[in-house]
C-alpha cells in the first residue's frame, strides 16, 4: 500500500513537473545585457545578437533622441547594418520622453520580435528603464492641479515635513521608501491618496512587468575600476575627435525638452562655449561627470539579485565574453 502511494506521489510529482517543463518551452526568450557607461555592452550585444537570431532594444534613456549620436554613444552605424537596433535615434530632442512611454515602446517591440520567432536583447545602462519593463510601473492616470497647488502652498507655509508626516499617517509603505525632501513624490503620492482613497503603494503592487510573461535572462558586464576609467577616458577623448562641440551647438540652437537637456555633456560643452572652460576643463569636467554617473549605475544595478555578473578580463576579446554568455543561456 505505501508502495502504491509512493508511486501515485511520485507519478503526481511527474506530471506537475511536466506541466512546469511545457510551460517553460511556451514562453519566449528575452535577454537583457546591463551594465555601466563603456563597459562594451554595444558590441557585445550585437556579436550575440549575430549568434542566436536576435534584434535589439535599447534601453537607455538618451539614445531615444536624434540629433546627439555623440553625446548619448548611439550604436555605430556599422553595427546597426549587421544587427536590426529599435528605440535609437527616433524621437526628436524638443519631446520629453518619460518612462512611461519607454516601457510602452519597449514592451511593443519586444512582441513584434518574439512573434518573428527572433529574441529580443535589451541593452543599457539605464536602471530605472530596466525595472520597468521587468517590473512594471505604477500608472494612475489621474492627476488635480488645484491638488497639487494646495500641497505645495502648504509645503511652503508648514515645510516638507509636514507633508511628509500626512504620508506616514496615510501611506506608511510608501513614506519609507521617498526622502522626506523629495517634495515632488511626496505630495504625488498624497495626490493619488486624495484622488482615490487608495494609497499608492497599493496602486504599485497592481504593476505588471514582463518577468512572468517570458524566459528572461539577465547579465551584466563588469570591469575592474582602473580598466573602466582607462574606458571612459579614451571614450570621451573620441567623442571630442568625432565632433561633440558641434553636435552640442547644434543642439543649443534649438529648445531643448527637459528630458533631452539632461543628456551628459551638454552642461559642460555649453559652458566651454560660454567661455566658463577650456576646452581641457570641458573634457576634465565631462570624465568627471562619466565616473559620478557609472557609480550611480552600480548602485541601482548591485541592488538587483536577478543579474547574472560576467567579470571581462583585461584584453578579452568580445568573442570570449559572447561565449560565455552562451553558455548561461
Amino acid at each position: 500500500m505505501i508502495a502504491l502511494e509512493k508511486t501515485r506521489n511520485l507519478a503526481d510529482i511527474k506530471i506537475i513537473k511536466d506541466e512546469f517543463l511545457n510551460l517553460k518551452k511556451m514562453k519566449k526568450k528575452v535577454i537583457f545585457l546591463v551594465g555601466p557607461t563603456a563597459c562594451g555592452k554595444s558590441e557585445i550585444a550585437a556579436k550575440l545578437a549575430q549568434r542566436i537570431n536576435a534584434e535589439i532594444i535599447s534601453c537607455d534613456s538618451m539614445q531615444v533622441y536624434k540629433g546627439m549620436p555623440i553625446l548619448s554613444n548611439h550604436p555605430p552605424k556599422d553595427l546597426q547594418k549587421k544587427v536590426t537596433h529599435h528605440l535609437v535615434g527616433h524621437v526628436l530632442p524638443t519631446q520629453n520622453y518619460d518612462v512611461a512611454k519607454f516601457r510602452r515602446e519597449a514592451v511593443s517591440k519586444i512582441r513584434q520580435i518574439t512573434k518573428k520567432d527572433k529574441i529580443p536583447i535589451l541593452v543599457g545602462g539605464t536602471g530605472f528603464y530596466f525595472k520597468v519593463i521587468l517590473d512594471g510601473i505604477f500608472s494612475f492616470p489621474y492627476r488635480n492641479k488645484s491638488i497639487r497647488e494646495r500641497l505645495y502652498q502648504k509645503a511652503k507655509e508648514s515645510g516638507n515635513e509636514a507633508l511628509y508626516k500626512e504620508l506616514q499617517e496615510v501611506d506608511p509603505l510608501c513614506a519609507q521608501k521617498i526622502h522626506p525632501n523629495d517634495l515632488k513624490r511626496v505630495i504625488r503620492a498624497l495626490e493619488v491618496y486624495r484622488l482615490s482613497g487608495i494609497p499608492l503603494s497599493v496602486w504599485q503592487k497592481k504593476a505588471k512587468g514582463i518577468i512572468d510573461d517570458y524566459e528572461v535572462k539577465i547579465f551584466g558586464l563588469l570591469r575592474t575600476k582602473s580598466e573602466l576609467y582607462k574606458r571612459i577616458k579614451q571614450r570621451i577623448e573620441q567623442m571630442f575627435k568625432a565632433g561633440i562641440v558641434n553636435e552640442v551647438k547644434s543642439l543649443l540652437r534649438l529648445q531643448l525638452s527637459d528630458t533631452a537637456k539632461q543628456a551628459l555633456g551638454i552642461k559642460e560643452i555649453a559652458d566651454y562655449l560660454e567661455g566658463k572652460y577650456s576646452l581641457t576643463d570641458a573634457k576634465r569636467m565631462l570624465i568627471l561627470n562619466t565616473k559620478r554617473l557609472v557609480k550611480k549605475q552600480m548602485v541601482w544595478f548591485k541592488k538587483d539579485q536577478r543579474i547574472k555578473w560576467i567579470k571581462i578580463k583585461s584584453r578579452q576579446k568580445d568573442e570570449e565574453v559572447v561565449k560565455e554568455i552562451l553558455k548561461k543561456i
